[in-house]
């Protein structure tokens, strides 16, 4: 078990910003975390791969729980059962190794099982929610329950569950598909040619409206290249932000709201974040 005090949040999130989570907390297995949520009353921010996280340069006061460790992976009858803490790029692979195809467009998204769930992360047409058969969540108290597909409303990048406060731990997925359509070396590829994948950022910043990119939207506005403080639009992806030079968590938060705003007077569109603010 890692438990540590004032940890700056800029190391466990991918745009290397953001500040000071009062308390950390890594469990190593369920048991550990059960046991710890039994006793913890401080508010609790659950952590992945911190791919698509902003921790404002304030910090969080209370318990940042990481589910890293809590990664097991396996086949199961008919499907695959991946813990919380798997990366998308591992679950991806061991899909491919095992014959269950349709999973490659995962090897494209930097995250964890957890997080694509919390979010329905997708890519290259295709989101986790298509395969989902049954999670398994644990609430604040440290009850752990299997729960249905149906127990969420699945929409584009937003899953709203009918039961409160409840995290997720680990799913069952189905994947029905006989032959492989793309591999994750032509996905890959795609990816790397289209996005700033050398450079600290956390993956798309914003929805795409109905019918339309975010991307070309921020482009059309020439705002490509532009910069608060240390944050950027990047040159290769207008949906992309990056920390080019030791960005603040706020000169994120700064650029974000100005390329909202400027997308809104140019298009009478409200972008919405993708990201989440903390």
């Amino acid at each position: 078990m890692e438990f540590k005090q004032h940890q700056p949040m800029s190391k466990y999130c991918s745009l290397r910003a953001g500040g000071l989570a009062d308390s950390f907390f890594s469990p190593k297995t369920l048991n550990e975390l059960t046991d710890f949520l039994h006793t913890n009353n401080k508010p609790i921010l659950m952590l992945g791969l911190g791919s698509n996280l902003l921790v404002r340069d304030r910090g969080f006061d209370g318990v940042v729980i990481r589910l890293n460790r809590l990664n097991l992976l396996q086949e199961t009858t008919g499907g695959i059962n991946a813990q919380a803490g798997v990366t998308l790029a591992k679950l991806s692979r061991f899909c491919e190794q095992k014959g269950f195809f349709g999973a490659e467009f995962l090897s494209a998204i930097p995250g964890s099982v957890g997080g694509a769930l919390a979010m329905n992360a997708g890519a290259f047409g295709s989101e986790i929610w298509d395969f989902v058969q049954s999670v398994e969540t644990i609430d604040q108290s440290g009850e752990i329950q299997k729960r249905n597909k149906s127990d969420f409303d699945v929409s584009y990048r937003e899953v709203v569950a009918h039961h409160a406060d409840e995290f997720f731990l680990s799913v069952q997925l189905k994947f029905p598909q006989k032959t492989q359509t793309q591999t994750i070396q032509e996905l890959l590829k795609k990816r790397n040619a289209t996005q700033p994948t050398g450079s600290a950022n956390c993956g798309s910043v914003f929805k795409n409206p109905k019918g339309l990119y975010a991307a070309k939207l921020i482009e059309k506005c020439n705002l490509k290249g532009c910069c608060i403080g240390g944050a950027c639009v990047s040159q290769k992806h207008a949906n992309y932000i990056i920390n080019q030079n030791n960005a603040s968590a706020q000169d994120i938060e700064n650029l974000i709201q100005h390329i909202q705003s400027v997308v809104k007077s140019n298009f009478n569109i409200d972008l919405e974040t993708e990201l989440r603010i903390v």
